[in-house]
């Protein structure tokens, strides 16, 4: 059986509990701060996190995200190959929102070990648990090419999924992941904003609301209409920037609606927390 090493990007939000159960590596993205100063969207631990969130709430101007270069990836490659591995499968962030998926795939054209590169046309919680299916096919014996490309068949079936709500626009505004049109314009002060990621990979807001209960209302409605209905066989992803509380009851409420085999919790990185802002919760989701 072939030795393959899952990668993700740091913008998967990556259940840090489960990297190794999965034989799963982070690259990092990185986070620009208009002083010129530069950080590594490196870390999975929450403690770290939560002082970056308080930095966010402070910044006056917002830093900027920027992807892995083609040597990160190379770097990477190379360190595997001398670890023994066979082959790697790289799962990133939609091509619609990041150019990590070419740097990742430029790098691959240099080194010697084959990489397979696949555009999860997602984003944050939706990418874990394509790791998570594709460690299952490499653990039956399939080889490289093969759980590629029917993790890709999956992808297009709408097989995962990404549903959660901003408090503060703003954030997305200013990030430049989604576009200011009628409705979402202004501070949108105490309204949370829902939020999911389209067929092309792009974050699309879908409604906004005042109450709690009425997003997550609002979030189930449009998983349903994305396929994942009532009662579906699924596994959730949790994912929230510093809101764990309204995280815990968002879970409640799934378990209703879901026959639910597997939960993960798991914080918001640097570079998605720049972009959705504290207060973000939501879920990822994995159709069977």
């Amino acid at each position: 059986m072939e030795k393959i090493k899952i990668l993700v990007d740091s913008t998967s939000d990556f259940p840090k509990e489960q990297m190794k159960e999965w034989d799963v590596d982070i690259v990092p993205l990185y986070v620009n701060w208009p002083d010129g100063t530069s950080e590594k969207d490196d870390t999975r631990d929450f403690e770290e996190l939560k002082r970056f969130y308080e930095k966010l709430k402070s910044a006056p101007e917002l830093p900027k995200s920027s992807q892995p270069s083609v040597e990160d990836w190379k770097q990477k490659y190379n360190e595997l190959k001398e670890q023994g591995y066979d082959g790697v499968l790289v799962i990133t962030i939609s091509t619609a929102m990041s150019g990590t998926f070419n740097s990742a795939s430029l790098a691959a054209k240099e080194v010697d070990i084959p990489v397979r590169v696949v555009d999860s046309k997602m984003a944050s919680t939706a990418i874990s648990p394509m790791a998570r299916y594709a460690r299952e096919l490499i653990n039956l014996g399939v080889d490289l090419e093969t759980v590629a490309q029917e993790l890709e068949k999956k992808i297009a079936a709408k097989g995962f999924g990404a549903f959660f709500y901003v408090q503060d626009f703003n954030f997305l505004v200013k990030g430049g992941r989604v576009s200011k049109f009628a409705g979402f314009v202004g501070s949108l002060l105490k309204i949370r904003v829902g939020i999911y990621i389209n067929e092309e990979g792009n974050m699309v807001p879908f409604t906004k609301t005042r109450g709690f209960k009425a997003i997550v209302d609002e979030l189930i409605k449009k998983a349903e209409s994305e396929g994942f209905t009532k009662d579906s066989v699924v596994d959730l992803y949790m994912v929230s920037c510093d809101n764990m509380e309204e995280l815990k009851e968002i879970e409640k409420i799934l378990r209703e609606h879901y026959r639910v085999n597997n939960v993960y919790y798991t914080p918001t990185g640097k570079v998605i927390s720049t972009h959705v802002g504290p207060g973000q919760a939501g879920f990822g989701i994995e159709k069977y």
